[in-house]
């Protein structure tokens, strides 16, 4: 009980307790062990459970506890050796035979599970159990390398095995039935599989809807069986007018038989399935009939009349339009919307069907369309407005269908403000009729708030100031309304990020409550801006959200294997399996896991513990690299921000790739950057000059060559970023936000974080060579000192100007100088690692000078100029350093003597309510600025302090 509650400590007493009674208690050693576990001694828990262990306890309390154990310590494969040996002592027992089933399943032991489920079936002879067998079978050939030994040997195998029962007639279940098809289907004999669906078997498939005439179109097609495929599709058609997915398999299969010349044999029937249309003419008739039936159903349904604007396309893209009178795609959209106007789908439906549509007829199209809508002239208003919400969704459709033909991207600036008054008006207008709505629903009228929002957007970008501070009013206005509308919140965040605010950010993503799979696909919206604009805290908190759900991933998807084991769901296996895989190889998962440890040692290396310590603590070694950049997957939603552009003005595949590509090539930066950082400690060893066997011995010469091909690793990566920034990619503003790669390379961080690290060598050099004979070493180190401080200061210079300026009554944010102090902190931070690499190996030359002069008794014993380089440049390490630091104060004083209210935002455009939220958004921008500087003159005061410590 206390374990349940929580209360760790008194179920450590408690067990205790019982131990003096009875020694050998195994359960309350175990439990005692979990008490330990959890409150923090991981080594004496393990070390208490493995003494149980060896006892091979057959009870079932401690082997459930040692379980559970086991699974907090992230240790499943401990596990299986726990009920190996149970089942060797109770070879008969049903129980612990599964529990080591299900233990292999945690494991990925495929052979194992196989054995395992065949021992099962044979103490008791239960169908699942051989079918757990059989599935074992085909992941061990899913996890194959080889693809010939898994077509070859395990898929033929588990085949002879289903068979086995087939003939026997012991096929009791619909699981059993769904595996035997994906055994053939993965075997690729459809044929075999296709007999199965369709016969006695095929009978058990009930638990999906049509899911036998599903199973039989996937054969069809794979057979390329059209006339099937075509006479299932339209006999499924004629049962349910609406179903989408079998218009577009009939009209797949009526082209593929007119391609082919299909006729029908003379005397037999068309096919398996029936009748068969294989001309145009048969097309057209068939979808008219729908449309006929349609206008009898008792509810409107779409399917017909989308089917035959498809059809149309279709015609066209063959160049085969006019002898077909179809009808004209305008007058049967328009038909379209006054049949289903009302309804939010009716936008996306056209959304498809808009490029049939010659661009001359556009206007005339949208005001066919709005002539057809019921609004009214109100009292004090200039404006026609909506009676009830079936119009406003009407109107709303056709403002929507304007910004995606482009008719207001063609405006000019005050056509485009005009319109941005006139969609406010409706959307405040329209939040009369969600007066009743709950707090978690949207209110009706929320897109006319996101189109003007966009129409500003376009303003912004064509160079209008204040046309942003005016989206950003818009939207914290709407989120008032609609505090649950995530487009709201989703496109806020986008907004302060590129205006360089992060504190409100964080704050709405957590309102977003992202769920699970959602950490992975518009985590980047947090985590790319969350470290770059200086919220160091909040940077950690946003890694840690990510990095917890990917951690958990692993031993989630092990229980839902487990699950589907249990219930026969052995379809979602594999699903389940390229599901973690797909999770594990996500490039959001390697940037934040580098980006985190950069940023644990940012915030923590060399000031509350060493530089050795964190990078042990991190296991991290410069050796080894963990990111399958083979393999790496983009998952980020790049749409997830709703768009109503035109094609030409969207996000293309294009520049999917190119972020991809983008994303890439600054992980490998930032990576190797992580790997070269760890590598600095393992140098720190103390080297018997010249003696190059003892060198060779420490391991520590590989230990060099290790960084040395980093070094060019990080080259060659440089300069494929520079390569790949010359193309000047622009994304659509809300399409992938660009990577820091750009202000990297612009401010001159790159340039000295390289220089860092070839000092590293230069210094290992001398570090073998001795003092003696290396004056050139010395030289060329001194050298580099030099113009790292020139550099140094050439970044800090970039870092200089108001962050906030107010020019002409508005206001103005350089995000970009914020993003040049982050990127100085961190390349400071890199110099003192060096530096004390370097002081590291300067003391016991220095001490061992100093030895000698006592020696000489003589007071002239000449110092090596490298001592006198590294003090001066340390010194000026430190200048530059006090100087940054109050460069920051004086921003943090410019930004607590902004008074933003007396910015009178003289656009007559703002209501008075407007203005309360105008305020709000520059409040948060001003004090998301001065939070930032504050941490950021926090960490280089830290950093100032290991400077002064720096004196050999």
């Amino acid at each position: 009980d206390y374990l349940d509650n929580g209360n760790n400590k008194m179920a450590i007493q408690q067990a205790d307790k019982l131990l003096k009674k009875h020694k050998d208690l195994h359960c309350a050693k175990v439990l005692k062990a979990i008490g330990l576990q959890r409150t923090g001694k991981q080594d004496e828990a393990y070390a208490l459970a493995q003494e149980v262990a060896a006892l091979e306890p057959t009870d079932d309390n401690s082997l459930q506890a040692l379980t559970i154990l086991y699974r907090e310590m992230h240790r499943p494969e401990l596990v299986t050796k726990l009920y190996e040996a149970a089942v060797k002592k109770v070879p008969n027992s049903e129980e612990y035979h599964s529990h080591l089933f299900m233990a292999y399943a945690r494991v990925g032991e495929y052979k194992k599970m196989q054995q395992a489920g065949m021992a099962l079936y044979k103490i008791v002879p239960k169908n699942p159990y051989y079918f757990w067998s059989v599935m074992s079978l085909i992941m061990q050939s899913i996890s194959a390398q080889d693809e010939n030994l898994s077509k070859t040997m395990f898929l033929p195998l588990a085949e002879r095995m289903v068979e086995k029962m087939v003939k026997e007639d012991k096929i009791e279940a619909e699981a059993e039935v769904e595996l035997y098809y994906m055994i053939l289907e993965r075997l690729e004999k459809y044929k075999e599989a296709l007999d199965v669906v369709r016969g006695k078997l095929g009978e058990k498939l009930t638990s999906e809807l049509q899911s036998r005439e599903n199973k039989c179109m996937a054969m069809y097609k794979k057979l390329r069986r059209w006339p099937e495929c075509n006479a299932l599709s339209r006999r499924l058609l004629l049962k349910n007018s609406d179903d989408w997915q079998f218009y577009i398999t009939y009209f797949d299969s009526v082209f593929q038989l007119i391609d082919e010349s299909w006729t029908p044999p003379p005397e037999e029937e068309h096919s398996l399935e029936g009748e068969v249309h294989y001309s145009i003419e048969q097309a057209v008739k068939f979808i008219e009939e729908r449309i006929t039936e349609e206008s009898k159903s008792s509810r409107p349904l779409r399917g017909p009349y989308l089917a035959k604007l498809e059809l149309i396309r279709r015609l066209r893209y063959r160049g085969c339009n006019d002898e077909y009178k179809l009808g004209d795609p305008e007058e049967l959209m328009f038909q379209y919307f006054k049949k289903f106007g009302d309804k939010p789908c009716c936008f996306t439906d056209l959304k498809v069907f808009v490029d049939l549509l010659p661009s001359s007829q556009y206007t005339k199209f949208i005001s066919q369309l709005l002539e057809v809508i019921p609004l009214s002239e109100t009292a004090g208003s200039e404006i026609a407005l909506p009676a009830d919400i079936k119009a406003l969704q009407q109107h709303l459709c056709v403002v929507q269908l304007s910004r995606l033909l482009g008719i207001y991207h063609a405006m000019d600036k005050k056509q485009k403000l005009t319109v941005v008054r006139e969609l406010m008006l409706r959307y405040r207008h329209g939040l009369e009729f969600g007066k009743s709505c709950l707090k978690t629903e949207l209110q009706f009228s929320d897109y006319y708030c996101l189109l003007a929002v966009h129409l500003l957007l376009d303003l912004w970008l064509e160079g209008e100031e204040t046309a942003v501070w005016q989206c950003l009013t818009l939207l914290e206005e709407g989120l008032s309304h609609s505090p649950s509308n995530a487009q709201f919140k989703l496109l806020l965040i986008r907004i302060y990020c590129r205006l360089g605010a992060f504190e409100p950010v964080a704050e709405l993503y957590s309102s977003l409550d992202a769920k699970h799979i959602q950490h992975d696909t518009i985590g980047y919206l947090l985590t790319r801006y969350a470290g770059s604009l200086g919220h160091y805290a909040a940077a950690s908190q946003s890694c840690n959200f990510a990095l917890r759900f990917f951690h958990s991933n692993q031993k989630d998807t092990s229980e839902y294997i487990i699950q589907a084991y249990k219930y026969g769901a052995f379809e979602k296996i594999p699903e389940f399996i390229a599901f973690r895989n797909r999770l594990n190889s996500s490039l959001h998962f390697a940037q934040v896991r580098t980006e985190r440890m950069l940023l644990d040692l940012l915030l923590e290396a060399n000031i509350s513990t060493s530089l050795e310590e964190s990078i042990k603590s991190m296991s991290l070694s410069p050796e080894e690299d963990d990111i399958p950049w083979k393999d790496l997957r983009d998952n980020r939603d790049l749409t997830v921000l709703f768009n109503w552009d035109p094609k030409d003005r969207d996000i293309s595949e294009e520049h999917r790739k190119l972020s991809l590509e983008e994303e890439t090539m600054w992980l490998r930066i930032r990576s190797l950057t992580l790997r070269l950082v760890s590598g600095l400690p393992t140098l720190s060893h103390t080297i018997q000059p010249k003696n190059s066997e003892k060198t060779a011995e420490n391991g520590v010469s590989s230990k060099i060559d290790t960084i040395r091909s980093l070094l060019q690793q990080l080259e060659a990566a440089v300069d494929s970023g520079k390569k790949f920034l010359e193309q000047k990619i622009q994304y659509p503003v809300l399409g992938p936000p660009p990577t820091r790669m750009a202000g990297f390379f612009s401010n001159g961080s790159c340039q000295c974080q390289t220089s860092l690290f070839y000092l590293v060598s230069d210094i290992y050099e001398l570090d073998t060579n001795g003092l003696e004979d290396s004056s050139e070493i010395q030289e060329r180190i001194g050298n580099s000192f030099k113009s790292l401080v020139e550099r140094l200061t050439d970044l800090f210079n970039k870092c200089k100007g108001d962050l906030i300026e107010v020019r002409d009554g508005t206001l103005k944010t350089h995000p970009n100088l914020l993003e040049n102090l982050v990127f100085f902190v961190e390349t400071i931070s890199i110099a003192l690692w060096v530096s004390s690499y370097c002081d590291s190996v300067l003391r016991p030359f220095k001490s061992n000078l100093q030895k000698k002069k006592k020696k000489k008794k003589e007071s002239s014993v000449a110092m090596p100029p490298v001592f006198t380089h590294f003090l001066d440049y340390v010194t000026e390490l430190q200048t530059l350093t006090s100087n940054v630091i109050d460069h920051i104060k004086g921003l943090e004083i410019i930004l607590t003597a902004l008074k933003l209210e007396e910015l009178s935002l003289k656009d007559t455009l703002l209501l008075q309510e407007e203005k309360k939220f105008t305020k709000t958004v520059q409040g948060k921008v001003q004090s998301s600025y001065h939070h930032s500087v504050q941490e950021i003159g926090e960490l280089l005061k830290k950093r100032l302090d290991t400077i002064k410590k720096l004196k050999i």
